[in-house]
């Protein structure tokens, strides 16, 4: 697959996670988040299963003689993801009780500039210098998201940052993975260990410290199949397809879009609205973003090639 087809299905990825902020926050008025996010994720499981299953049949006809399609590595890296991956979602479902839509979105688009943050800090990989303007600006927008006060931040804000750096370590730790030389290596397989192992977690522990009921599911069973389906089924093995054909920073600023998407979701669906401040404070989040990747491109191409 040619990277600009990959970097086009994680815009993709980012249009339907936008829609399902909304989703996820409806869903709140009839469930708990813990088990929303457990009780979403079985459904995104299921719903990949098949497709996981597909796979290790076609790699055993192709190649028997390969051994298992699933190594034992692969197996204890695919749970990785998926705990990461929970607490990742946990937060941000918790994070959406008392903040907004578009607040969550936004707030969640900060991974992008975490990503090579956290890329020097664990991995030692020196990031470009536009990254430190980027902080600057993706810091200043949340002041002015908040209302130009960090008192104006909610504790959803809160845990919606709590979520970003998580969301950074997801993408840092896939893009690893993906990009190891294995042939056991299988994006469907991939994501539905994710799905099954993000699940298991949400139900253990929503029933060890929520409200679980069989009547919260049905209330809640639209906003459950648009996430767990869509958002999860569907977006994120497309994720874990496109990922192996792009870089990590660019799958993040294609990805980010869901801010945006989020944003016109929850002023057409939700009716939301933020101040004149607020709509700044998006605006300086989302040009950190575009520039975190759009900046070392130019830079790369202006270079002279050598003969």
């Amino acid at each position: 697959m040619r990277r600009i087809y990959a970097n086009l299905l994680l815009l993709l990825v980012g249009a339907v996670w936008g829609m399902g902020f909304v989703a996820q926050s409806t869903a709140m008025d009839a469930i708990e988040p813990v088990f929303f996010t457990g009780i979403r994720f079985l459904a995104a499981a299921i719903a990949v299963l098949p497709f996981a299953i597909w796979e290790q049949k076609r790699r055993a006809r192709k190649a028997p003689e390969n051994g298992p399609i699933l190594t034992r590595k692969n197996l204890v890296n695919y749970i990785i993801l998926g705990a990461i991956l929970f607490s990742a979602l946990g937060t941000q479902q918790i994070g959406l009780l008392t903040t907004s839509v578009t607040n969550s979105g936004f707030l969640t688009g900060v991974y992008v500039v975490m990503v090579p943050v956290l890329g020097l800090l664990v991995l030692r990989q020196v990031p470009h210098a536009i990254i430190w303007p980027a902080s600057a600006l993706t810091l200043t927008g949340i002041f002015l998201l908040s209302g130009g006060s960090l008192t104006g931040l909610t504790t959803g804000d809160y845990w919606t940052i709590i979520c970003a750096v998580l969301w950074a370590c997801h993408v840092l730790f896939l893009g690893r993975v993906l990009s190891q030389k294995d042939d056991a290596k299988a994006p469907f397989t991939l994501a539905t260990i994710q799905f099954f192992t993000c699940a298991v977690l949400g139900l253990v522990l929503a029933a060890f410290f929520e409200n679980v009921s069989w009547a919260s599911v049905v209330a809640a069973a639209p906003e459950i199949l648009f996430a767990g389906v869509m958002s999860g089924g569907v977006a994120f093995t497309l994720q874990a397809v496109a990922q192996q054909y792009t870089t990590a920073p660019q799958a993040a600023i294609f990805m980010s879009s869901e801010a945006l998407f989020a944003a016109l979701f929850g002023a057409i669906i939700l009716g939301e609205r933020i101040g004149f401040s607020g709509y700044i404070g998006c605006l300086l989040i989302f040009t950190a973003m575009l520039a975190v990747e759009i900046i070392p491109m130019l830079r790369l191409r202006a270079r002279p090639q050598i003969s």
